[in-house]
């Protein structure tokens, strides 16, 4: 019988491929809306071996308590708001609709009051490119301009960590370690260079499978592998 290849494994889960996140510090989340402005104390930096930025612990004077990618620059015992009337400075949580043309958030939610979906890794930040149709007009990293609701928070600034993907690894151990802390499996072998066994393309002793990868929706688990339903292949079919 043939093994369960490792698209079908995540899928049905287990130890090996499950991210360890009783290891992560907390989940990235935004406090409460307010209807007013409140103040808030950032506590500590922390490291979180689940994410690539260092994250900031903020205790607001109402009790409610946030943690969310630190800002660049961003220090312990630094004082930042959240709600109307929040002064423009990193840290500071605000409607996307009350974020002046121009400047840099991050943690932006994706509907309002979902806590913070997009923009959450280290050394990136989104820009505010105007409004339009009662949209905010968002310009994302991969420089796409994206329409939010104007009532979505995000955090003024740019998120720390910037640079971290130019250290090189400089060992194959340090890769595996990183990538396990998030449920990931290094090294990465290709299906061609795997046994039939093992893997839809494998068992050709060739690194050219020489047939079409394209495959259908409606294609079991175990063989969704390759360019899984292209609408379009060879020059020019990736965009």
């Amino acid at each position: 019988m043939a093994k369960r290849l490792i698209t079908q494994a995540r899928g049905a889960g287990g130890p090996r491929y499950r991210a360890p996140s009783h290891n992560y510090f907390g989940a990235i989340k935004l406090a409460k809306a307010s209807q007013k402005l409140i103040r808030g104390e950032v506590m500590d930096i922390v490291n979180s071996v689940g994410h690539s930025a260092p994250l900031m612990l903020v205790q607001y004077e109402n009790g409610d308590v946030g943690l969310m990618p630190a800002a660049l620059g961003i220090r312990k015992g630094e004082v930042v708001f959240a709600g109307p009337g929040a002064p423009i400075q990193p840290g500071c949580v605000h409607r996307l609709g009350d974020v002046p043309t121009g400047f840099p958030v991050y943690n932006i939610e994706h509907t309002p009051f979902d806590g913070g979906k997009l923009i959450r890794t280290s050394g990136i930040a989104a820009q505010v490119v105007g409004r339009e149709g009662g949209k905010v007009m968002i310009k994302l990293p991969s420089k796409k301009i994206a329409a939010f609701h104007p009532n979505c928070r995000a955090v003024v600034g740019i998120i720390a960590g910037g640079g971290r993907v130019e250290k090189p690894w400089v060992k194959g151990g340090k890769h595996h370690i990183a990538r396990r802390a998030r449920g990931k499996i290094h090294p990465t072998v290709s299906g061609v260079a795997k046994n039939a066994i093992d893997h839809p393309f494998g068992g050709s002793h060739r690194r050219s499978l020489g047939i079409s990868t394209t495959t259908r929706r409606g294609t079991p688990p175990g063989r969704k592998v390759g360019l899984l339903w292209a609408r379009k292949t060879g020059r020019g079919g990736k965009k």
